[in-house]
């Protein structure tokens, strides 16, 4: 599980990357959950977090950057 912080340490172009590789892990999950038993249930919440998590930076990068867009285009 990673946290905000570290999120916010990578490189933007790194989570992209990141996104894609957290839902391959939670189809992998489900998948493995329809088909057979799974013996620990909690990942799947806790790739859903990561996963939350993650689009929660990316979304605050790209407002903050419109943000700053707007004040420069203003100047």
């Amino acid at each position: 599980m990673k946290k905000a912080s570290e999120i916010r340490e990578m490189r933007p172009d790194e989570w992209q990357g990141e996104l894609e590789n957290f839902e391959r892990q939670l189809f992998d999950l489900r998948t493995r959950a329809v088909t057979e038993k799974l013996e620990n249930t909690h990942l799947l919440r806790n790739i859903k977090r990561d996963i939350a998590r993650l689009k929660t930076v990316i979304r605050e990068s790209q407002s903050l950057r419109q943000a700053q867009d707007k004040v420069k285009g203003k100047k």
